[in-house]
C-alpha cells in the first residue's frame, strides 16, 4: 500500500512482540490505517467486526490472539488463557474454518506443565509458522493455478484472457499472494494480457472496495459489475474463466464462500465456463461429508443490508437503501455443490472437485 510499508496484510510490530499490526479493511480503499491487536479481545474484534476478512487472514489473526492470550495472561495459567481465548475466537465467525484450524493446532502446540514463559515462546513462533505456511501455501496456489491460465491464453490464441472473481480472495485476505488472485498476480507478472471482471459483492462490497483496489495498486486492468451482471457477461462470451476463493470445504468438494458465488457457478455452468475454486487445504474440513446441509452459515447483521456504505467527498458516511421498518436477512455465505466446481486449486496441486480428488491432497505425494 503506497501510505503503508506494508508487505503483508499482518505483522508484528517491528520492535515489539506484544503488538500485532493489520490493515484495517473496514476503511478501504479510502483510507489506509493499521488496527493494534494487543490481547485476544482486540483479536476477536478484529475478525467478528470485518477488521480483517478472508479465511487464511482470520486464521493467523486467531492465532497471534491466542498467543497473546497467553503472554497476557498474569496469575491465570497458561492453560486457562488458552481454553478462554479459543472459546472468545471462535465465536466470532462460523464458516471460516482457518479459524477453529488455527486455535486448535496453537493449542494442540503445548503440553501442560511447561513454564509459562516457554509456552509464550512456542507460541509466538507457531503462530508466526502459521504466517509463513499460508504465505508459502498461496504462492504455490499461484504457480498451480497460472498453468490453467496460460491454457486459456493458448486457446485464444494470445488474446486477452478475461477472468471473473467474487468478493476478495486477494492478499489482503490471505497475508499475501491472496488465494483467487494469486495465479491472476503470475499471470500479470509473465506479461500475459488480462482483464478481471469484479463482482462488487454486496452488501459489504468487498469485491468493489478490496479486490478492485489490489488490481489497481498492481495495474492488472479490471472492471467492477454489479453482483448480477456476470451470467450476461457469459452469455455474451465476456468470461474465459472464473476463480473464486474459499472459506470451508468439504470431505465431497462442495464449497462454502461469499454469498452470490453459488450464482456464478450455475451461470459458468450453463455457459460450460471453467469454474476454479482457489483454497489451501487448511480451508479443506475433512470432517464435514456434503456441504449444503452442514456448512454453518453466518447471519450477519440486517445493517448491512439495509446501509451501504461510501466516499461522501468528505469523510466514509453511510445511507439507508431499503424503506424504513421492513425485515431483512443477511447471509454471508451460500455453498456451491462439488458438481459445479470444474477443479480446486491448492498449494499441493490441482484436483477434481470430489471425495477421491481431495484425498489425494492427503496422500504422501500429495502432502
Amino acid at each position: 500500500m503506497k501510505s503503508i510499508d506494508f508487505e503483508c496484510s499482518i505483522r508484528v510490530k517491528p520492535g515489539k512482540e506484544n503488538v500485532i499490526e493489520v490493515i484495517d479493511q473496514r476503511f478501504l480503499p479510502f483510507r489506509t490505517g493499521l488496527f493494534e491487536i494487543r490481547n485476544e479481545e482486540d483479536a476477536a474484534f478484529a475478525i467478528r467486526e470485518m477488521v480483517v476478512r478472508g479465511a487464511p487472514l482470520i486464521g493467523v489473526t486467531a492465532a497471534f490472539g491466542m498467543y497473546l492470550a497467553v503472554r497476557n495472561c498474569g496469575k491465570e495459567s497458561y492453560m486457562e488463557a488458552l481454553d478462554r481465548a479459543e472459546t472468545l475466537l471462535n465465536s466470532t465467525r462460523p464458516t471460516a474454518i482457518n479459524l477453529f484450524y488455527a486455535t486448535r493446532r496453537m493449542k494442540a502446540a503445548v503440553e501442560p506443565g511447561l513454564e509459562g514463559d516457554k509456552v509464550s515462546g512456542i507460541l509466538f513462533r507457531e503462530a508466526a509458522a502459521l504466517m509463513e505456511e499460508e504465505i508459502e501455501a498461496c504462492r504455490k496456489i499461484g504457480v498451480h493455478g497460472l498453468v490453467l491460465i496460460k491454457e486459456v491464453f493458448r486457446k485464444n490464441g494470445g488474446k486477452t484472457v478475461q477472468v471473473l472473481t467474487h468478493c476478495n480472495a486477494g492478499w489482503l485476505a490471505c497475508v499475501k499472494w491472496g488465494t483467487a488472485t494469486a495465479p491472476i498476480y503470475m499471470a500479470h507478472q509473465q506479461g500475459i494480457p488480462l482483464h478481471v471482471w469484479v463482482d462488487e459483492t454486496r452488501p459489504r462490497n468487498q469485491g468493489a472496495r478490496l479486490t478492485a483496489y489490489e488490481l489497481g495498486m498492481a495495474g492488472i486492468p479490471h472492471t467492477v459489475i454489479p453482483d448480477n451482471a456476470g451470467g450476461h457477461l457469459m452469455q455474451h462470451g465476456l468470461v474465459d474463466l472464473v476463480i473464486t476463493g474459499s472459506d470451508r470445504t468439504t470431505a465431497n468438494g462442495d464449497v462454502a464462500n461469499k454469498i452470490g458465488t453459488y450464482l456464478k457457478a450455475l451461470a459458468a455452468y450453463d455457459n460450460r465456463i471453467p469454474f476454479y475454486v482457489a483454497l489451501p487445504v487448511s480451508s479443506i474440513d475433512r470432517e464435514l461429508e456434503e456441504g449444503v446441509q452442514n456448512i454453518p452459515v453466518e447471519e450477519r447483521s440486517s445493517d448491512e443490508v439495509h446501509f451501504t456504505e461510501g466516499w461522501t467527498g468528505s469523510e466514509i458516511g453511510r445511507v439507508r437503501v431499503t424503506p424504513f421498518e421492513i425485515r431483512a436477512a443477511n447471509y454471508g455465505f451460500d455453498v456451491t455443490p462439488a458438481r459445479l466446481v470444474t477443479r480446486l486449486i491448492t498449494e499441493r496441486g490441482i484436483c477434481p472437485a470430489t471425495r477421491e480428488g481431495i484425498s489425494s491432497l492427503f496422500t504422501p505425494e500429495g502432502a
